[in-house]
C-alpha cells in the first residue's frame, strides 16, 4: 500500500494528514504550533503515524505547507497553503468554486477551477482584524474560552456594531461595550459580524461563485459559520475535515508526485 502525507504548520496550530493511494484519509493529527515550529511539525506527523499504525518509512512522500512549511525538515517538498486549501476543498466538495480560509493570523479568499487549480486569490495582508486572532482578542477581553464564543454569540438579541479595524484595539472596544451594559452575546455577535463583513470584502475581490467552501480552524466556530452564511445568503460547505484542509491538499499533491513518478517519462511529459 502507498501512503502520502501533508503537514500544515499554521501560526496557531499544526495539522498532519496521511492518505492512501486512493486519496482516502487514514489518519489526522492536530496540535498547537507553539514556539518550536520544527518540533511541532515532527510531533503532529508522529501522532498521525501512530494513529495510522504506520512507520515513517512507509510514507512515500511528505509535503509541508502553511507559514512554517520550510520548517517541516523531514518533508520532501513545500507548497503554499493557498494551493493546498484549494486542492483539499475540491477533494472534499467537488462543486467548490470559492474557498474562504480563516486561520489564526490571516483570512484568504480563493477562486478555484473544477480541477482545484487557483484562478485568483487575495488575503488580508494589512492586519488580523478579520481572523481568528480577532476572536482571540475578544475572548481574552471577556475572559471566555475560544470554544465558548460561537455558542454564546448565537444567543444575541441586539448585536452591537464593532467599529475598530485593528485587533490591538478590539479588546478596548469590547470592554467599552461591556461597560455600557451591553449583554455578552450581543457584543460577541457584533464581533462575528465584523469579521464576516471583512471576509466579504475579500471574497468580492476574487468573485463569489457557488459553491463556497469554508476551511481553517475558525470553521469550528458555529457563530462564524452563521455570520458568513447570513452575509452570503447561502449555505457554506463545512465538513469535519475543514480544519485539516490545508494538510489534506498537501497530502494530495504528495500523492500526485508518487503516482507521476511511476508513469513512463513520455506519459508524464
Amino acid at each position: 500500500m502507498t501512503y502520502a502525507a501533508g503537514v500544515d504548520i499554521g501560526s496557531t496550530q499544526s495539522k498532519a494528514v496521511i492518505i492512501d493511494e486512493e486519496g482516502n484519509i487514514v489518519a489526522t493529527s492536530l496540535d498547537d504550533t507553539g514556539a518550536n515550529v520544527i518540533q511541532a511539525a515532527e510531533k503532529v506527523f508522529q501522532q498521525a503515524l501512530k494513529a495510522a499504525n504506520l512507520r515513517e518509512e512507509e510514507v512515500d512522500y511528505v509535503i509541508g505547507t502553511g507559514y512554517g512549511r520550510y520548517r517541516v525538515t523531514f518533508g520532501n517538498d513545500q507548497i503554499t497553503e493557498i494551493s493546498c486549501h484549494a486542492r483539499g476543498a475540491v477533494k472534499m466538495f467537488p462543486d467548490t468554486r470559492t474557498v474562504i480560509d480563516m486561520g489564526g493570523q490571516d483570512t484568504k479568499a480563493i477562486s478555484v477551477s473544477a480541477e482545484g487549480e487557483i484562478v485568483d486569490f487575495c488575503m488580508n495582508d494589512k492586519c488580523a482584524a478579520g481572523t481568528g486572532r480577532f476572536l482571540g482578542a475578544a475572548a481574552q477581553a471577556l475572559d471566555l474560552k475560544l470554544d465558548d464564543l460561537g455558542v454564546t454569540a448565537l444567543q444575541a438579541e441586539k448585536p452591537v456594531r464593532i467599529s475598530t479595524t485593528c485587533t490591538v484595539f478590539a479588546e478596548s472596544e469590547v470592554l467599552s461595550w461591556l461597560g455600557k451594559g451591553k449583554k455578552l452575546p450581543d457584543i460577541l455577535w457584533g464581533v462575528h459580524q465584523s469579521i464576516a463583513s471583512r471576509s466579504m470584502a475579500l471574497l468580492r475581490r476574487v468573485g463569489i461563485e457557488d459553491k463556497i467552501t469554508f476551511t481553517g480552524g475558525v470553521t469550528r466556530n458555529v457563530a462564524m459559520v452563521k455570520a458568513l452564511e447570513d452575509r452570503l445568503e447561502t449555505k457554506l460547505n463545512v465538513g469535519e475535515e475543514a480544519h485539516y484542509m490545508g494538510a489534506l491538499g498537501a497530502a494530495l499533491f504528495a500523492l500526485d508526485h508518487i503516482l507521476n513518478s511511476r508513469k513512463p517519462v513520455s506519459e508524464v511529459a
